[in-house]
């Protein structure tokens, strides 16, 4: 009877494995972002708006989605980063060059202990009314 009930206990184990491996695989994440202004993001002009940035797995590289009004209107690389502590608030990171061009670097999430480096460039300055929710 004791050997049975190990052999079920097993089974079962053996059997929510492969569940639970998929449920890792499907690891979505998802934030809001309102952008003051246009950016660029990899080469790619995101407009003044709001956006819902999503991508798949914890890193280290995803394929980010940047939808607006329920369109894919970007989808860019970006790296999967860890914080040495939580973001104490949501955060764009936007450079801002020398003849004003703006780009997004970095996407911080409150609470959170990553974020996303955009196109491989160190962020610069944060630029008033882009946010993340």
């Amino acid at each position: 009877m004791k050997l049975s009930l190990r052999s079920k206990f097993m089974i079962l184990v053996l059997a929510l494995f492969p569940a639970t491996s998929v449920l890792a695989a499907n690891d979505s994440h998802k934030g809001d972002l309102n952008l003051g202004a246009s950016v660029q993001v990899a080469g790619k002009q995101l407009k003044a708006g709001d956006y819902v940035v999503k991508w798949d797995g914890s890193g280290p590289t995803a394929q980010v989605n940047f939808t607006q009004n329920g369109k894919v209107v970007a989808t860019v690389p970006a790296r999967v980063v860890q914080l040495d502590q939580k973001a104490s608030q949501d955060m764009a990171e936007i450079n801002i060059a020398g003849n004003g061009d703006r780009t997004l670097t970095a996407i911080k999430f409150q609470g959170k202990t990553y974020a996303l480096e955009i196109g491989g460039e160190a962020g610069g300055a944060v630029a008033a009314g882009d946010t993340v929710k």
